[in-house]
């Protein structure tokens, strides 16, 4: 599976085609649909702009997606970047009135395992975001069952990235969830490539990359899709 991640943090400063309103987000979805992707990660983005996690922004956002992408799959970020006191990111969990398919928490951060009980108390799938080969640990004490295991490969350098998710991805334990390989940055495309190689799920989109693997700056997020499925993502 092909997951485009349409816009993170990212801002318009950062990549003028970068999709903030429900609007955008739901046009460009319906875009990188078409041009191969089978799901969609969001950040919901505020009246200001900001990544938000309140009920209204993320119910407009959610909305707009389904009218525009019936029967994909969407998920949402709970980052802490976004909000950072773990209650808070509880209470806005159990807040929503409209529900993700599933949402990304990374085991690292504080309250990372009350923050997916939350969400699976609800139906939400949960995505383990595991960063660096430290926080397997942190994920091995979760009791809360994860939907996916997203190993992502935050280092810059494309070699450490790649050393990095070998490392993962050899103490993931069989049997367990599904995992999507991804990067940011400047390892995006060789991350991508390896997990391709491996069968595994993996993601494309301006949240991760502005870039493509010639190094020249994309038009926007159905450009990293139709170049992501040429090289072998699906």
């Amino acid at each position: 599976m092909l997951k485009v991640c349409l816009n993170g943090g990212v801002g318009r400063h950062e990549h003028p085609a970068v999709p903030v309103t429900a609007e955008e987000v739901a046009a460009d979805a319906a875009r990188c649909v078409a041009a191969g992707a089978g799901a969609v990660h969001v950040h919901p983005r505020g009246e200001d702009g900001n990544e938000t996690l309140d009920p209204a922004a993320v119910a407009d956002t959610l909305t707009a997606l389904r009218r525009a992408c019936p029967g994909l799959p969407i998920g949402v970020s709970t980052g802490a970047w976004i909000e950072p006191d773990p209650g808070s990111r509880v209470a806005a969990v159990r807040a929503w009135t409209v529900l993700p398919d599933f949402a990304s928490v990374n085991v690292h951060e504080e309250g990372a395992e009350l923050v997916a009980t939350a969400l699976h108390e609800r139906g939400v799938g949960v995505e383990a975001g595991v960063w660096r080969p430290g926080a397997l640990a942190a994920y091995r004490r979760w009791r809360v069952p994860a939907l996916r295991v997203l190993v992502e490969c935050m280092a810059p350098d494309p070699a450490e990235a790649l050393a990095n998710a070998d490392v993962v991805l050899a103490a993931l334990p069989a049997g367990g969830p599904d995992v999507l390989l991804h990067a940011e940055g400047p390892a995006v495309w060789d991350v991508l490539r390896l997990a391709v190689q491996r069968g595994l799920h993996t993601r494309v989109g301006l949240e991760d990359t502005r870039t493509l693997p010639d190094g020249s700056v994309t038009a926007g997020n159905e450009e990293l899709v139709r170049v992501a499925v040429e090289l072998g993502a699906r």
